[in-house]
């Protein structure tokens, strides 16, 4: 319901290769960090966004979406549900094109918002699955 194909295909292939990944940290043991290697290995360009921010995989972090000082395409969510909906609406505000919540993050009146100021949105999907998965069906 919150993850259709044609959707997901759009956000990988169509909506720009810049991808802030909040809540990634240089923490190799979290979700985040393996996921923001596989996005980097398929050609994204990713901006780690983490409170710390440090630099991960070679990329200058962040504290914040309104920190970074050029446009990114896509927000990819690695935060609680409970504060999911506050990055979403950060993401709108930034002029992204895209929010990805990953698996376990769901917050319904978020994707609601972000879908309704015209953005496409994933909810409860992980990007370094979903980009094999589609290679193969394509």
């Amino acid at each position: 319901m919150y993850a259709d194909d044609e959707t997901i295909r759009r956000i990988l292939q169509d909506s720009g290769d810049t991808w802030a990944v909040v809540g990634l940290s240089g923490n190799r043991s979290r979700a985040a960090y393996g996921v923001a290697g596989v996005l980097k290995a398929y050609g994204k360009r990713i901006v780690p966004v983490h409170p710390k921010a440090e630099t991960v995989h070679g990329e200058q972090g962040y504290a914040s979406l309104a920190d970074i000082p050029f446009p990114v395409d896509v927000v990819d969510v690695f935060v609680n549900s409970d504060l999911a909906g506050g990055v979403a609406d950060e993401a709108v505000a930034a002029g992204a094109k895209a929010v990805w919540f990953q698996l376990g993050v769901i917050d319904e009146e978020a994707y609601g918002r972000t879908r309704a100021a015209g953005l496409d949105m994933v909810m409860n999907r992980c990007p370094a699955i979903e980009i094999p998965r589609l290679k193969h069906t394509a």
